[in-house]
C-alpha cells in the first residue's frame, strides 16, 4: 500500500520544498465523506470557481479550473501559464470522477494499493481517462455525485489539495 510515502513537491517558479506526505486511502475517503453539499446550484459553482481562482492567483498557480454538473460546464477559468493541455487533462480526470464516483487521485491510489496502475488495469482508454489528482466529486447529501470540480496545471497532489482546500473553505460555516 502506498500511504504516507513522501513525494517531492515542485511548484513552478519556486525552489523545491521538503518532501510532502502522500495521503493514504483512508484520508482521501474521509475527505469525500466530509466534503458534501446540501445542494449545488449554478451560483454555488460560480462562487466555488471564483474561490479557486482567488486561491490560484494568490499562489501564482498556472492552472485551469472547471466545474461540471450533470454534464453541463458551469464554470471554467484558464489562468496565466495554463495551456490547452490543461483542458485536456481536466476532461480526462473529470471522466474518472464521473465513472467511479470518487476523486481522480483516490481512484489512482486504489489501483496503486493493489500493486498496479490505473493505466495498466482499468481497461479504459488513457487518452480519455486519467486517474491523476485534481478532480473531486461534487456530492449532494441524499442525492450522490452530481458533478466534479477539477484543477489542472500543478503536480497531481497539489492539484488535488487545491481543490480540497477550496471545498473546505467553501463548505466551512455554510448555513443552508
Amino acid at each position: 500500500m502506498t500511504t504516507n510515502r513522501p513525494t517531492p513537491r515542485s511548484v513552478p517558479g519556486s525552489a523545491p520544498e521538503s518532501a510532502e506526505i502522500t495521503p493514504g486511502i483512508e484520508e482521501l475517503e474521509a475527505q469525500e465523506r466530509r466534503l458534501v453539499f446540501r445542494r449545488f446550484t449554478h451560483d454555488d459553482a460560480w462562487a466555488l470557481g471564483s474561490l479557486l481562482v482567488e486561491l490560484a492567483r494568490e499562489r501564482q498557480a498556472p492552472v485551469a479550473i472547471d466545474i461540471h454538473r450533470a454534464g453541463q460546464q458551469l464554470f471554467h477559468a484558464a489562468l496565466p501559464g495554463s495551456t490547452p493541455d490543461n483542458d485536456a487533462w481536466i476532461a480526462r480526470k473529470r471522466r474518472v470522477v464521473e465513472r467511479y464516483g470518487s476523486a481522480s487521485y483516490l481512484v489512482g491510489a486504489r489501483f496503486r494499493a493493489k500493486g498496479t496502475t490505473f493505466e495498466d488495469s482499468s481497461r479504459l482508454d488513457p487518452d480519455a481517462y486519467a486517474a491523476h489528482g485534481g478532480s473531486f466529486p461534487v456530492t449532494v447529501d441524499g442525492v450522490g455525485v452530481v458533478g466534479a470540480v477539477t484543477v489542472s496545471g500543478l503536480p497531481q497532489l497539489q492539484d488535488h489539495r487545491l481543490v480540497v482546500e477550496a471545498l473546505e473553505r467553501f463548505l466551512e460555516g455554510r448555513d443552508e
